[in-house]
């Protein structure tokens, strides 16, 4: 195996239809939520180099991708995903390593977040410095939660005026809130260590 994790650009938009059907059929076998999303949807995110893509020379092993909300106060990191047969290999980790980094470098301001029922996921947020949160400190931008209607727990989150779920708030500070409690100023990448 040689994989590559590269930020997404237009010409990996071809990989748009199998994304999808990949987060689908992860969402069928998990049974909990994974947002649906149409392969015009990912199509925006190459184009705007707002995503993440493994790739096993031109065979898609993973992806992931970042969208600010609130007037880019907040940043999401969402659709994680690794083909089953690559799974176990840390690519995951890697992807979402990479996503992250993306995001405190497209925007520096924004605190970063996500929501997940993955245990997996939840460790890989936390080794990131996400820490566990309620609902009511996320984005309260409609067009994020809007993302979880197809998701077969849409009704717990909508019972709840969505402010709890089955899903785990995750946040992370920003680039420049981290700074701050860094003595040396310094942040390191995660591709660095």
């Amino acid at each position: 195996m040689n994989i590559q994790i590269l930020q997404g650009k237009k010409e990996h938009a071809i990989y748009a239809e199998e994304i999808c059907a990949i987060i689908e059929e992860s969402a069928k076998i998990r049974g909990t939520g994974i947002a649906k999303r149409e392969p015009s949807y990912i199509r925006t995110k190459f184009e705007n180099e707002n995503a993440v893509i493994a790739l096993d020379g031109d065979i898609l092993v993973g992806f992931c991708y970042i969208e600010t909300f609130q007037d880019k106060k907040y940043v999401s990191n969402s659709g994680l995903i690794v083909k089953p047969e690559y799974r176990e290999y840390g690519i995951a980790k890697k992807i979402k390593y990479k996503s992250f980094d993306l995001a405190r470098e497209k925007y520096p301001q924004a605190r970063i977040f996500g929501i997940t029922t993955s245990l997996a996921v939840m460790k890989i947020n936390s080794e990131l410095g996400y820490k566990p949160v309620t609902f009511s400190v996320l984005t309260q931008d409609e067009a994020f939660w809007k993302g979880c209607q197809s998701c077969p727990n849409y009704d717990i989150l909508s019972r709840n005026q969505m402010k709890m779920c089955l899903c785990t708030g995750m946040l992370a500070p920003s680039k420049e809130e981290a700074m701050k409690y860094d003595l040396t100023n310094k942040i390191i990448t995660h591709e660095q260590k």
